[in-house]
């Protein structure tokens, strides 16, 4: 009898199906329960490798024994082999194929089966923190929850061998329903932290899980019951726990920075809590950068040796100093805290974050700024910031391949915030890469589809690319049909008013001059409060549109209102060549050619592109159309086809169509220019 027949006397067949359809519905259910008990993920591993090894021993007892009417026995022998030598070989070869089998067919299912049990070990060096419950019952307790999120974010990002997503683009799936599965895919990251805070008194109670995103199983989970002062050897402990399980190497100066307390002081921590929440939102929003200034004014005065409050107050300052208010007053504070920083820790990178910006943002000493990020980034590895600010000076130094390499960076551990992508798009827009230019837009649309910003690039690029104005019109009429139906939410003061200009200037592009006007007196004056250049930059349209009406007087009427704020703007800060720049364009339509040149020269060399190749060429272009409107074409000219030679913003397509150089339409060396520049592209 061959081998296969005994196989099917003793039932080794029956024996071995059951056995493959009863252990995959083990290892499914294990898939399954194991997780709900927060088991650990080698439980689950243990249990695929226990079925694997029984599979050969359970065709043995197979072999060996029989289930009958009477009970388990033994299976009965074949009659003896005449020759016993030649039965005793033939039942070890028997055996042997036997136990052979059922190893090769664990074996392979074993490199199929165990993948899943393994991927822990296997998963991507990244990760997302996402946003912790408040379990405090307290709702105003929800900060000090997004606090320790935040918190343990921040360790996790200082660890160079993983990749760790901001703050910013977790907190935007807070109250989302998605899998963790899901979560994982759009962050691109392998591992998944989820939690909660519970806060009572000074005590604090943190439940945290790290899930792989692979496959949505549990790695391990970890209760933490501790005093409010402990809360940083939590934060610490966790880290460590997850580089580890991640298998990320930790250097001894990022372990060293882990352990460091920032404050002895519980109450100093709550507050910097507080403003750290508010800190995202006050880089667009003054009231709240005001209120995050109090607070860690507040932190600082409960601990004034609290280093980090200190450098965070300075980035504040900075912000403000950059975003709404460039008075001498906000940079000196913003250098201020950061130098006490420094003092006070001078091997902490966000003290050297904090006097980067002060460098950047109030000196434009880009070399010394660079070299302080540059510091801050080996602290603080996965910052999106930190990557986001090289970036945004390396182009200013005219190094656009590194600046966008950076930027990418930036957008790739911030891949759910749109402000990285809208850096990436200034650069791609400028060194004219529209193909580029429009992925990023479409990417931002698809995190922000009612982004009005976003929408008036793509109508810009079609522009500059092609002259093209009918993205734009459709934008601007898809955006009053949903404030219409009520799918947008009415528009505040200010994006209204930006929508105003930009249908005056596509109005004036279509040489619908008289409804250009309408449109720019729809905008109340007060709406400008605080921004002067949205006001100039209204006036000069209405000037513009009031001349191609062959309204003179009107249109001097205009500029003269916005000669008056353009050279008050100059007195209030005189070393500001936007001002002097929009001031000169005023002058030149009224006709005061001298001075209009002089000021739009005095903005070049305030801020030549020499300094600064992502400003400095917009100054130019004005200088440019100075000598346009005064009628030195040749200069005009010369200077435009400089601008079309290098990075910059404009373009053939924005030359021919674009209203403001009407005074160059025609003229042969300016049509000669043009063809030069449109067989280049």
């Amino acid at each position: 009898m061959t081998f296969l027949d005994e196989l099917k006397r003793r039932k080794v067949y029956r024996v071995a199906v059951a056995y493959v359809i009863a252990g995959g519905g083990v290892i499914q259910l294990a898939s399954a329960v194991f997780p709900a008990w927060e088991l650990p993920s080698w439980a689950l591993r243990l249990t695929v490798v226990l079925l694997l090894i029984g599979f050969p021993l359970a065709l043995l007892l197979a072999w060996a024994f029989d289930v009958t009417p009477q009970g388990i026995r033994a299976t009965p022998a074949l009659p003896i082999d005449p020759v016993p030598e030649f039965a005793h070989r033939r039942r070890r070869r028997n055996i042997a194929l036997l136990v052979g089998s059922g190893a090769l067919v664990s074996a392979v299912a074993g490199f199929f089966l165990l993948p899943r049990g393994a991927d822990a070990t296997k998963m991507e060096k990244s990760i997302a923190v996402l946003p912790f419950e408040n379990f405090s019952g307290k709702p105003e307790n929800a900060y000090f929850a997004d606090g320790i999120q935040d918190d343990i974010l921040t360790n996790l990002s200082k660890i160079g061998d993983l990749k760790v997503i901001s703050r910013t683009s977790v907190m935007a799936y807070r109250g989302k329903q998605k899998s963790v599965r899901q979560i994982g895919k759009e962050l691109g990251v392998g591992a998944i932290l989820e939690g909660s805070v519970r806060r009572e008194a000074n005590r604090v109670r943190v439940n945290v899980q790290l899930i792989n995103a692979q496959n949505d199983e549990h790695i391990w989970a970890e209760d933490y019951d501790r005093d409010l002062t402990d809360v940083f050897a939590i934060q610490t402990d966790l880290a460590q726990k997850i580089a580890h399980e991640l298998q990320a190497q930790l250097s001894p100066s990022e372990k060293a920075g882990m352990t460091r307390k920032p404050t002895e002081n519980g109450e100093a921590y709550l507050a910097f809590v507080q403003a750290h929440d508010l800190q995202a939102a006050a880089v667009e929003d003054r009231a709240k950068a005001n209120e995050a200034v109090q607070l860690y004014k507040r932190a600082i005065e409960l601990d004034p040796n609290f280093a980090l409050a200190i450098a965070n107050l300075s980035i504040t300052y900075s912000w403000i100093f950059h975003n709404f208010d460039q008075k001498e007053e906000q940079h000196a504070l913003a250098a201020k805290y950061a130098e006490q920083a420094l003092k006070l820790a001078p091997e902490m990178p966000e003290a050297h974050l904090a006097r980067g910006f002060v460098l950047y943002y109030g000196e434009r000493d880009f070399k010394g700024a660079l070299q302080e990020f540059a510091i801050a980034q080996r602290g603080l590895p996965n910052d999106s910031q930190v990557y986001l600010v090289i970036g945004a000076i390396q182009r200013r130094q005219g190094e656009w391949e590194q600046s966008t390499a950076n930027l990418e960076k930036a957008a790739s551990l911030n891949p759910k915030d749109t402000w990285p992508l809208q850096n990436l798009f200034f650069n791609y827009q400028m060194t004219r890469n529209f193909e580029k230019a429009n992925r990023i837009v479409d990417r931002a649309l698809v995190i922000n589809p009612q982004s009005f910003n976003f929408w008036g690039f793509k109508a810009k690029l079609a522009f500059a690319e092609r002259g093209d104005l009918t993205v734009a019109e459709k934008s601007l009429e898809r955006l009053d049909q949903e404030i219409a139906s009520g799918q947008m939410k009415e528009l505040d003061p200010e994006v209204r008013a930006e929508v105003a200009l930009e249908k005056g200037t596509l109005l004036l592009c279509r040489g619908k001059a008289q409804e250009a006007v309408e449109t720019l007196r729809q905008v109340p004056p007060e709406v400008f409060v605080g921004k002067h250049s949205g006001l100039v930059k209204a006036f000069l349209i209405e000037a513009i549109a009031y001349q191609k009406l062959g309204q003179a007087a009107e249109a001097q009427s205009v500029l003269r209102r916005a000669k008056d704020l353009a050279e008050a703007a100059v007195r209030e800060i005189p070393e500001q060549a936007d001002r002097h720049s929009q001031l000169a364009l005023i002058l030149a339509r009224l006709g005061e050619k001298e001075a209009a040149i002089m000021e739009g020269k005095r903005a070049t060399e305030l801020l030549p592109v020499s300094v600064d190749a992502f400003e400095g060429p917009g100054f130019v272009e004005d200088l440019a159309e100075v000598y346009a409107v005064t009628g030195d074409k040749a200069r005009a000219i010369e200077l435009l086809d400089g601008l079309l030679s290098q990075p910059s913003d404009l373009t053939v397509p924005i030359l021919k169509f674009d209203p403001r150089w009407e005074s160059l339409h025609g003229d042969p060396a300016f049509n000669q220019m043009l063809s030069k520049h449109e067989s280049r592209t």
